[in-house]
């Protein structure tokens, strides 16, 4: 997803106070089996709610999944340093 679709996304999503999330809990919880919901406190955000499907989808999207860049430095490093990997094996 581009950077700019990202921030469009999290523009997007609702929010709610810490106090407003504090005193209003239970209504947090079942809007959250919806949509996330980010937490702010003084304008910032310092939370994002979501229900356990959710981040399940989200970590198990996210699982095995590394940049092609970094598997290409860790290819080439591997190679550069095989003989010091070797000899420190003894």
């Amino acid at each position: 997803m581009a950077e700019s679709t990202k921030a469009a996304n999290h523009a997007r999503m609702k929010f709610l106070s810490a106090s407003d999330a504090k005193n209003h809990f239970r209504q947090l919880i079942d809007t959250v089996q919806a949509e996330p919901i980010r937490i702010q406190r003084y304008g910032r955000d310092v939370a994002i709610v979501l229900s356990p499907k959710e981040f399940h989808r989200i970590a198990e999207a996210a699982r095995g999944k590394v940049n092609p860049a970094v598997e290409h430095l860790h290819a080439k490093g591997a190679k550069r340093w095989a003989s010091v990997y070797a000899a420190l094996a003894k």
